[in-house]
């Protein structure tokens, strides 16, 4: 008979330890010196047992994370080296980002879109190019990246107005896969506490549902930032999973395994001491493979100030390639499994996400409630607590709000727009505005160089 080293011991119950804990506490209260509660209402505990964990079944990736560069594209031949130059150097999936309709046979010369996953996001809406392009791929690899919702909640406007916006897509969707997505990185990078991302996420798919019915889940994939609140973000992926599996029942649709793609926040990225940004986008990532990302692509270090470069591209690749060869994070997507803390937060995320997706519903819809501001205005009051905490330095960016350089100098450095540009022109709605939390702090830096 086998004897296990850990059958000589009983266990602790819950009870115990915070009997324990009191003790240790001299007569301090439990709840207000150890408990505490985050922007999104959540509460976190001193310590998690097994009774914390939830049963709740995700499914996640069958396979590990792919590594993805982010092109934008202003000439095709450009593009096509740097795209073949980043596979050659470890990627193994592509994003091209298109302004306006290109010479795809160009862009794509030599690239085996069978094999290597590839995204078009397309900050245009032309159902004749998309589904040309669409032809030539021919690849169930291949995802674009529309999303007339993202564009109004950012721009303000329709890309030409609600009835033509809805034609495009409803023509795109007669003959192209994969050719939904729901952008909720805008959220994000406005300031949206994390109930509040995952609950707009659903919401925003959900008028997609509404509008061409559920078995257009399988053509739908998400776009996701990741902030540095580290467990957090592991968990916000998780349960997003378990929402998007609860709403495909409310259409009756089996649940699939949902395409994630993920990168870092800009949100949380700095002008000053650039290079912490590095480890700031090193720990997101992580996060991202940890929460099961599908396609994972890096932001460079210095995007706050500097175009595109070798060199920053380069690192912001090797990053994602050391967490997955050299601290063997390839196959991680069920790490978290069974981690008390983190299913417990997966669990209070999603309740507390579900019930503001109810409240969206219960007020007419994602849409209806974008035109009437109301999600304009939650942001805001997320955004400016979060601003008030770091302006408070309770939030801390070090080398920004805490232990600054004073010898830092970054005005002959910028060269790229390192500011939101409030525009002045007619729009539908208020856009949604991203914004960054150094900038105040960093423009009055600016002027005392």
């Amino acid at each position: 008979m086998k004897k296990y080293l850990f059958n000589e011991f009983e266990g602790v119950s819950p009870q115990a330890w915070k009997t324990k804990i009191q003790v240790d506490l001299k007569g301090a209260d439990y709840n207000e010196t150890l408990l505490w509660k985050t922007n999104e209402g959540i509460t976190v505990k001193p310590f998690y047992t097994s009774e914390d964990r939830t049963f709740e079944q995700i499914l996640l990736p069958k396979s590990g994370f792919k590594i993805c560069q982010s092109i934008e594209v202003k000439d095709e031949n450009d593009a096509n080296f740097f795209a073949i130059d980043s596979l050659q150097r470890g990627a193994n999936s592509l994003e091209f980002i298109l302004e306006k309709p290109i010479d795809y046979e160009t862009l794509l010369k030599s690239i085996n879109f069978k094999e290597v996953k590839i995204f078009f996001k397309f900050r245009f809406l032309s159902a004749e190019f998309i589904k040309k392009l669409s032809e030539f791929t021919d690849s169930n690899n291949c995802f674009f990246n529309i999303d007339i919702i993202s564009n109004l909640a950012k721009s303000g406007n329709w890309y030409q107005n609600l009835k033509k916006d809805h034609t495009n897509l409803e023509e795109i969707s007669k003959s192209v896969n994969n050719f939904l997505a729901v952008n909720t990185s805008v959220y994000q990078n406005a300031g949206a506490n994390i109930a509040q991302q995952l609950a707009y996420s659903l919401a925003h798919a959900n008028e997609y549902l509404n509008h061409f019915g559920g078995e257009i889940s399988k053509h739908i994939h998400f776009n996701f930032s990741i902030g540095s609140n580290y467990f957090f973000e592991i968990a916000k992926l998780r349960a997003f999973r378990i929402l998007w599996s609860s709403l495909l029942k409310e259409y009756n649709i089996e649940e699939s395994n949902v395409e994630i793609f993920s990168q870092p926040s800009l949100r949380n990225k700095t002008l000053y001491d650039y290079n912490v940004n590095m480890l700031r986008t090193t720990s997101e990532c992580m996060s991202a493979i940890l929460g099961g990302a599908n396609v994972i692509s890096n932001q460079t270090y210095n995007k706050t100030f500097q175009g595109s470069d070798e060199f920053g591209e380069r690192i912001s690749r090797n990053q994602l390639l050391i967490l997955q060869q050299e601290s063997e994070l390839q196959e991680a997507q069920n790490v978290a499994d069974g981690t008390y803390f983190i299913e417990d937060l997966t669990k209070q995320l999603a309740q507390k996400a579900l019930d503001i997706f109810k409240q969206i519903e219960k007020g007419g819809g994602f849409l209806k409630q974008l035109k009437e501001g109301t999600i304009q205005k939650k942001i805001k009051e997320s955004a400016n607590k979060e601003q008030e905490q770091f302006n408070k330095g309770e939030l801390v960016l070090l080398g920004t709000n805490k232990i600054q350089n004073p010898n830092d100098r970054m005005k002959e450095n910028i060269e790229a727009p390192a500011f939101i540009k409030v525009r002045n022109e007619k729009t539908l709605i208020e856009p949604i505005i991203e914004r960054r939390l150094a900038e105040q702090l960093e423009q009055k830096r600016l002027k005392e160089e």
